[in-house]
């Protein structure tokens, strides 16, 4: 599906962007604050309890309007609607985009070949939430009669980063008496030292994988069997009672020993990285409880209902991709930090890297012809006010333009004393700094000694948007996650791109599995890789003889 045969350079709003850029680069936020004393309170918009400041980006009411306009030449509003009727709109792959129908609530319809999947979401739903309730209740016991109390989720890319941010997310919410881990990478030190101090008569495993063949996954999930049958006696039946999947290929999760039972299913039209939501969320369901989780799907529904019916200049997720597309593409900049002042959102950036990057790094557009204009940002971050005294020095002061996006709660899930004013008057200050800085007279008004001034000058002009919300529970997150989605969506739409394949991720796994092999045989192999790589093979298999 294509935009119209006009490319994007062509289209009459980017033109028109390039031309007000000109006008705008060296436009201060000082000044476009003086000149309109309610910048501040105009330049904000609300919806399903989340509130987005972007009055200290460096746009003008005419950027506004030429990025709206952007949107509508580029098809937005049609292609939203492609997405939420369930077409094919994943061209690579010939798969429709449906996260938005995991939270689509009972009774919906949206139909994927003919058929009303949302059924099939709450039959899917409702198995989590009465095998969840039988584990947490104490019902389900393991192989010799103990209760389950470690919970070790193994997966990779979407079907770890997303239950270990909402994990981390919700802790607050979480059940105490349970222990989580999540173990991803196959370097074998990452299970080691999840298992290590459990007993494998308390230890439930949940492999994620939707083939399941995944390598690290299944490497780490025939690891984890057999560490738990060697605390088990040996007995293979112990497998059904500790390891549950979550996959579609019934007959591997069979041969591997777990009951089809104990099987959750999604389908081919929920992407990994959309997929927290989906029956790979199961873990997160233990952790908070079924009725929480509802909540969290809650949440994104409400978002996504956002995004589908309320006009662009209002829409909280339209307006941040544009500005995005704003900063990608017309002044350069080439990465956004997100910095979320909240501590359980430690690993929000980090569940946002898969989403952005994955979903918009892309170098040709949906016809497969080479773009010839930035696309996909770098997202990074900390939490605040974490990051205050690492990088925010290179914001502050580098050479670098960095929008930020800021996001803060009213109201603290853990009360002490004066900490969260404290937390929140250094969002303030950060993105009151950031826009409008401090100039040489300031400075010198100071006291301070004219060789010193240029070290103490900050330039301002960095851009920020400030998210907030009253308080982070499981609804909210839902609303924060489905923000970021549909925001990465109005860029790829965009930018012409199809967000939803990601063939990048294949040649490195598919060189990985022609190499295992070579590293592993007795007899010396005939390497025929490029000389660099060749050397390194011949090294390491020299290494792995040392240590024999």
């Amino acid at each position: 599906m294509t935009t119209g045969s006009q490319s994007l350079p062509a289209r009459p709003a980017w033109k028109g962007l390039e031309a007000h850029y000109g006008k705008v680069r060296d436009l201060h936020l000082r000044k476009l604050f003086a000149d309109d004393p309610t910048r501040g309170e105009r330049m904000t918009a609300e919806a399903v309890g989340i509130y987005l400041d972007y009055s200290k980006n460096r746009i003008t009411d005419e950027s506004l309007k030429l990025l709206l306009q952007l949107a509508e030449e580029s098809g937005l509003r049609a292609r939203i609607d492609a997405m939420f009727r369930g077409e094919k709109i994943n061209i690579t792959e010939n798969r429709a985009v449906l996260h938005v129908a995991l939270r689509a609530p009972r009774g919906a319809t949206i139909v994927v070949d003919g058929e009303n999947v949302v059924p099939q979401v709450h039959a899917v739903l409702n198995k989590m939430a009465d095998f969840s309730s039988r584990v947490r209740s104490g019902d389900w016991r393991g192989h010799t009669g103990k209760r389950i109390r470690n919970f070790i989720n193994i997966g990779i890319g979407g079907s770890d980063l997303g239950p270990v941010m909402a994990y981390e997310a919700l802790k607050y919410y979480s059940e105490r008496a349970m222990t989580f881990r999540f173990v991803s990478n196959v370097d074998g030190t990452d299970l080691a030292e999840a298992t290590r101090d459990l007993d494998p008569a308390e230890t439930m495993f949940i492999a994620s994988s939707k083939t399941f063949t995944t390598l690290e996954t299944m490497t780490n999930a025939q690891s984890a069997r057999d560490w738990a049958l060697r605390g088990l006696r040996g007995d293979v039946k112990a497998v059904a009672r500790h390891f549950v999947a979550v996959s579609t290929n019934a007959a591997k999760v069979s041969e591997f020993g777990i009951d089809t039972a104990n099987m959750f299913g999604f389908w081919d039209w929920v992407g990994g990285r959309y997929s927290m939501d989906s029956a790979i969320g199961l873990s997160t369901m233990l952790a908070i409880g079924p009725e929480n989780f509802r909540a969290l799907l809650d949440g994104f529904h409400q978002m996504d209902e956002h995004f589908r019916t309320t006009p662009f200049e209002r829409n909280l997720p339209v307006l941040m991709g544009l500005l995005s597309i704003w900063y990608n593409d017309f002044f350069g900049a080439q990465t956004v930090a997100v910095l979320p002042y909240e501590q359980y959102l430690k690993r929000f950036p980090a569940y946002l890297q898969q989403l952005t990057m994955e979903s918009n790094g892309k170098r040709v557009t949906i016809d497969g012809t080479p773009v010839d204009y930035p696309t996909g940002q770098i997202y990074w971050g900390e939490p605040g006010t974490n990051g205050q005294h690492s990088f925010y020095q290179l914001i502050h002061q580098g050479t670098r333009l960095i929008p930020c996006d800021f996001i803060a709660f009213g109201q603290p899930l853990n009360s002490l004393g004066r900490h969260h004013d404290m937390l929140l008057a250094n969002v303030f200050a950060q993105t009151e700094a950031l826009a409008f800085g401090k100039t040489p007279a300031e400075v010198k008004a100071e006291g301070t000694p004219d060789w010193l001034v240029p070290h103490r000058v900050f330039e301002g002009n960095r851009p920020s948007n400030t998210i907030l919300a009253e308080r982070l529970t499981p609804e909210t997150l839902g609303k924060l996650v489905a923000l970021y989605e549909h925001s990465v969506f109005t860029q790829g739409t965009i930018w012409n791109i199809d967000s939803f394949d990601q063939w990048g991720v294949e040649l490195g796994k598919v060189l990985a599995q022609r190499i295992i092999p070579e590293l592993e045989s007795k007899a010396e192999p005939e390497l025929k890789h490029d000389t660099s790589t060749n050397a390194l093979i011949r090294r390491y298999r020299k290494l792995k003889e040392t240590s024999r």
